[in-house]
């Protein structure tokens, strides 16, 4: 072992508390050994524990139709969100304005990511509505386990399925190892040739035929060619989940003003588009140590944070790719139309 690795021990030790997910960069969470003891699906069995146990004190948020949906299938289906004036206002603001983006291209898709903090937000009232809403919020922090202020961004993905790599967000995946949360309002209808959201439902639960699949990941995600896998968000096929005992995938080809709140540590993927598209939305996540014993007590909700995820992330991004020498993942693409040509 080098002298650098004996440093670093206590803090790869330490991250086994925390939401910290790569076989790769941690050798305790990646080590061979101690998976095939049961380490990863230890920690996920806990983290599981954890978040329903604060899931219970956050019931109130969302109603019974929902806690019934989100318990059995791992997501939260809503439509007609908006009555047609709200629809119509809110569309108006998104399409008449132009706004600071970033692009991330991933293969032959690129995600736009427009940060939303409450400056930008100020002369928007149809747009602040819906992000500081009830609906909205209180979705993500139920699914999510934790009262806290979700990331937001108004979300674009354009894509073009005949040019360039195979998109790797349309593999099934696990985001991570513990329940988490991502949000979608589609504001246009999403037609199935535009490649919708797609889930496994069930799989967000850390049944038999799920622990036995991870327990098997586990053991070789250091060694694996697949860096997102041996980061922590395994790849697999619809027919491996079905092997588990999951039901069928669900597409959300879902018409305009239409929600949906999914755990992401369920299996899903975004569909092949069939055809050049672009589909507009606003997105949210939310992510928390796992191990927290109170469902409260965030920072970003703080006076001068609260509403400024999305923005002091892409910064952050920004910071560290030039410190390396990089282009960020995520890069900015001026102040546009949200709808405009990626230059990426």
């Amino acid at each position: 072992m080098r002298a650098i690795d004996i440093l670093k021990s206590p803090i790869w030790a330490a991250e086994l508390a925390t939401g910290a997910k790569s076989f790769i960069d941690n050798p305790i969470i990646g080590s061979r050994r101690l998976n095939e003891r049961g380490l990863h699906v230890a920690r996920m069995r806990l983290a599981e524990r954890m978040s329903d146990w604060r899931r219970r004190r956050l019931a109130d948020l969302v109603d019974d139709d929902d806690r019934a949906q989100y318990e059995q299938k791992g997501f939260i289906q809503r439509s007609n969100v908006l009555s047609p004036e709200q629809l119509a206002g809110l569309r108006r603001e998104v399409e008449e304005n132009t706004f600071h983006s970033y692009d991330m291209r991933q293969g032959n898709a690129v995600t736009r990511f427009v940060p939303l903090p409450p400056q930008e937000l100020k002369d928007k009232p149809h747009l602040a509505a819906f992000v500081n809403g009830r609906l909205f919020q209180n979705s993500l922090r139920y699914v999510a386990s934790s009262n806290a202020d979700p990331i937001v961004y108004l979300h674009v993905v354009l894509t073009q399925p005949n040019k360039g790599r195979v998109d790797p967000q349309t593999s099934f995946h696990s985001d991570t190892f513990q329940p988490t949360a991502k949000a979608w309002f589609f504001l246009y209808d999403v037609a199935m040739e535009d490649g919708p959201f797609t889930y496994v439902p069930g799989s967000h639960r850390l049944t038999p035929g799920r622990a036995a699949w991870e327990q098997k990941q586990s053991v070789d995600a250091a060694d694996t060619k697949n860096r997102l896998h041996g980061r922590g968000s395994f790849r697999l096929t619809a027919d491996e989940a079905k092997a588990m005992g999951f039901a069928d995938t669900v597409a959300f080809n879902v018409p305009g003003n239409s929600l949906v709140v999914a755990d992401t540590h369920g299996f899903h993927a975004r569909g092949k588009s069939e055809r050049p598209s672009v589909r507009v939305g606003i997105y949210g996540s939310l992510r928390r140590n796992p191990f927290l014993p109170f469902t409260g007590l965030d920072p970003f909700d703080f006076p001068g944070l609260k509403g400024r995820q999305a923005y002091l992330h892409m910064k952050q991004l920004e910071f560290f790719a030039r410190r390396k020498g990089k282009n960020s993942s995520h890069r900015y693409a001026g102040k546009i139309s949200i709808t405009q040509p990626s230059e990426f």
